[in-house]
């Protein structure tokens, strides 16, 4: 089964509404707009929940990055052997979740607010970007690709290297592109992801 939202494990759906309505005040009003009184506000909840649940900002800011980046789809095999076609259609469904999550007004403004506050305050959340986020898409990756290799289906020697390769054919330049102010062409996402597989399995498909 493809796990929709992963971190159902660690928030209930009550915070996870809270956390929806955090994302879109920093869509609608930057981060500014992202403090404890303007959230309980939107969400209908007391600041003492959102201290309970998330600790101080830079919690909820973590907690925010993680859910956001839940939202790319990876299947668990649950140690039983994949087909191809099987795992043909999980790298297909991770790839166009990747696309849409990165071109997605909440991706874009979260890492642009990371690129500008570098300067302010160190790289912190760049950081929780990229543990929180980033490195946590490619883990649940990583083990799908792990789970073809032991299937039999994927032939690579350094799995960080297979991933590397895969979310390059995935992403290429057009995240950079995207931050940059250019539009997203959604309806090419289901045909990009398709080509990036393709391409995949042609570097790293069993004989």
């Amino acid at each position: 089964m493809i796990d929709d939202v992963d971190t159902e494990l660690h928030f209930t759906p009550r915070q996870q509404a809270v956390l929806e309505q955090a994302l879109l005040l920093l869509v609608e009003g930057g981060e500014k707009s992202v403090t404890t009184a303007g959230i309980a506000r939107a969400a209908s909840c007391s600041k003492e929940s959102l201290y309970k649940w998330f600790g101080d900002r830079d919690g909820l800011l973590s907690a925010m990055i993680a859910y956001q980046a839940s939202k790319v789809r990876t299947f668990e095999s649950a140690g039983h052997r994949l087909d191809a076609d099987e795992l043909r259609h999980h790298l297909g469904a991770f790839a166009r979740d990747l696309l849409e999550v990165l071109a997605g007004d909440v991706s874009l403004a979260l890492n642009r607010l990371a690129i500008g506050r570098v300067s302010k305050d160190g790289q912190k959340l760049g950081r929780m970007l990229l543990e929180r986020g980033r490195a946590q898409i490619d883990q649940r990756a990583r083990a799908l690709l792990e789970d073809g290799r032991r299937s039999g289906l994927l032939v690579f020697d350094n799995g960080d290297e297979a991933y590397r390769v895969f979310y390059g054919l995935i992403v290429g330049d057009s995240h950079v592109r995207l931050l940059l102010g250019e539009a997203a062409d959604r309806g090419l996402f289901q045909r990009r992801a398709e080509r990036a597989v393709e391409r995949f399995w042609t570097l790293f498909a069993a004989a």
